[in-house]
């Protein structure tokens, strides 16, 4: 049950994220939001592993693990948010929502056990993501720019999926801050100092809320994935990756977008998933 309140809490952060950064991105370019969201994000975390210290049981095996999860999340934030300025919403979070299957597929092939049940359950989620994904695509007005949005959306979600297996892997090993600080770190380091030295770090007022918001949720989103990878990586990632459908829901609600019938019976399907799922869990 911990394994599907973490990936839905993770999804409702990545929610948020993706909404917030679909804006700023357009606003200030990817690079800058990326560079103030690691930013947010080892503010918060930073003071909380210098509490928590060093693990105990730090080997070249955990800290590999680390990086590569630090690695990927920063290229896939980076790719996703490219995505975002170049397309639209409705084009791009559904193709970067497949970060959880990817990572679920990579569990079961590294060994992690479903079920028969489970399986089936978690397939009727990827097939309701999958349903949106379609729907949205078959909603938005073609764009000269959509092609290169869905290639860099396919390269985050390769990346997300590759890190969040590896931020599953080393969740029971290190305290939580220490599976999500890797990211923040490299970020700091690799992207926003660069930018900062080189003056082409970017904000503006409207952009900063943005910005922050989108570091904070981030981070949480993090925190709780890798509290649910703890039990499983595989459930946790699918369940994750339903921000698409949190978004299209939130939008229809806030902005006024049109769901359609493919979009409502994804939405359909991917509940009906997550309760089989839920009742199979407990």
């Amino acid at each position: 049950m911990f394994a599907i309140l973490g990936g839905l809490a993770a999804a409702a952060f990545w929610t948020v994220t993706t909404l917030c950064s679909s804006r700023s991105s357009r606003m200030i370019g990817a690079v800058s939001v990326l560079a103030w969201v690691m930013i947010t994000g080892l503010v918060v975390t930073g003071p909380m592993a210098a509490v928590e210290g060093l693990p105990k049981n730090l080997d070249r095996t955990i800290v590999a693990w680390l990086v590569l999860s630090g690695v990927c999340n920063v290229g896939g934030l980076l790719c996703a948010y490219e995505a975002l300025r170049l397309g639209k919403v409705g084009l791009a979070s559904p193709v970067i929502s497949t970060e959880g299957a990817i990572a679920a597929v990579i569990a079961v092939i590294a060994g992690e056990a479903l079920g028969l049940p489970r399986g089936v359950a978690l397939a009727v989620i990827a097939i309701g993501i999958v349903a949106v994904a379609a729907g949205s695509a078959g909603e938005e007005a073609p764009g000269h720019h959509d092609i290169r949005a869905a290639l860099f959306a396919g390269a985050a979600a390769l990346s997300f999926g590759l890190g969040l297996y590896s931020t599953g892997r080393v969740s029971s090993d290190v305290p939580l801050v220490w599976a999500v600080l890797p990211p923040r770190i490299i970020g700091v380091v690799a992207v926003a100092i660069p930018l900062a030295l080189s003056k082409r770090l970017r904000l503006t007022r409207r952009a900063a809320v943005l910005v922050v918001t989108s570091g904070l949720c981030e981070v949480g989103g993090y925190f709780a994935f890798a509290f649910g990878a703890r039990h499983s990586i595989a459930v946790t990632a699918v369940l994750g990756s339903q921000f698409a459908v949190l978004a299209a829901i939130v939008a229809y609600f806030l902005f006024g977008e049109k769901l359609g019938r493919l979009r409502i019976a994804g939405v359909v399907l991917t509940a009906l998933g997550v309760a089989a799922l839920s009742a199979l869990q407990a």
